[in-house]
């Protein structure tokens, strides 16, 4: 639940180099060159996610990935200095073919300095330590996880297809490999009655594993998805925003983080913070207090501002 990057980039003989679609990254990859190197997601069954639902998964063809980069070899250098890898689980494309893909950013783009890109629990555990180790080496600085929760419970109701012990091995591997791991958790995706849960256990994953960038996120059905189904029947029903920021709440005070930058500044979020964890622990949680005694929506930011 990021947000949408529009994309569509031209060859020098005028054809579209995107498959068809919008491509997805990060918001903190907002400068970052977009390279496309599969269609669509993998998985592609989390119930929340409708990004990939109109896309058949497939590793897109090497000679367009390098025309693309023929194509981004033109602009200045000082256009981006970072290259992030789309769709949904780029990290997914096999060893052989990742590794000459990081190869020829290298090659074509010397300037570039950090190449990123979305993974999950199935992609980093399907590489071994030495593996993720040279996709470091050649360039690769940063998996974004989407993790969304530490409750396994949730995590089966969601299909996320992974689990809590997981997500732990994978956590570790990327640390071994010298690899940062940037961890997405979902406030209210385990509902009204799993919310306590799910804050707990998703502060102790967090405690776990210690990565250096967690951002928070609202959960927000959307249309032709399966949570927006079990919302309309009753099935499910997103905590309101009182109940959205003592999750919140409960992840900065419990979470036992070494440095992390902790956001809940998204778009979809009711109150925007951002902060150095453990050292602004108490600033932040001072300022979730505040506006938890007042319970005045004029605190929140507005529905028609936010967004997925």
């Amino acid at each position: 639940m990021t947000a949408p990057a529009p994309f569509v980039t031209t060859g020098p003989d005028g054809k579209q180099l995107v498959p068809g679609g919008s491509v997805y990254r990060p918001p903190s990859e907002a400068d970052s060159l977009l390279l496309q190197v599969t269609v669509g997601c993998s998985h592609n069954r989390c119930t929340y996610c409708a990004m990939y639902r109109d896309k058949r998964f497939a590793l897109r063809p090497q000679a367009e990935i390098e025309a693309l980069l023929d194509t981004y070899a033109g602009r200045q250098p000082a256009a981006s200095r970072r290259v992030f890898l789309c769709d949904g689980d780029a990290l997914i494309v096999p060893q052989a073919r990742l590794v000459a893909i990081l190869q020829a950013i290298r090659q074509r783009l010397p300037w570039v300095r950090r190449v990123a890109t979305y993974g999950d629990c199935r992609s980093i555990l399907r590489k071994s330590e030495q593996e993720l180790r040279q996709l470091a080496e050649l360039g690769l600085g940063m998996v974004y996880h989407g993790v969304e929760t530490g409750d396994d419970e949730s995590m089966a109701a969601i299909v996320k297809g992974s689990t809590r012990a997981e997500v732990i091995a994978a956590a570790d591997r990327l640390r071994a490999a010298g690899i940062l791991h940037s961890v997405i958790v979902l406030l209210g995706i385990g509902g009204v009655d799993g919310s306590e849960r799910h804050a707990r256990q998703t502060a102790s994953l967090l405690s776990r594993i210690d990565p250096p960038f967690v951002g928070a996120l609202t959960v927000t059905p959307v249309p032709g998805t399966p949570l927006w189904d079990a919302e309309q029947s009753g099935a499910f029903c997103v905590p309101d925003p009182w109940r959205l920021l003592e999750e919140l709440r409960t992840l900065v005070a419990d979470a036992d983080l070494s440095n992390c930058q902790f956001s809940s500044n998204h778009a979809s979020n009711y109150l925007p913070l951002r902060a150095r964890l453990p050292v602004d622990r108490a600033a932040m949680l001072a300022a979730i207090d505040s506006v938890l005694a007042r319970r005045d929506k004029g605190l929140l930011k507005p529905e028609w501002l936010r967004g997925l």
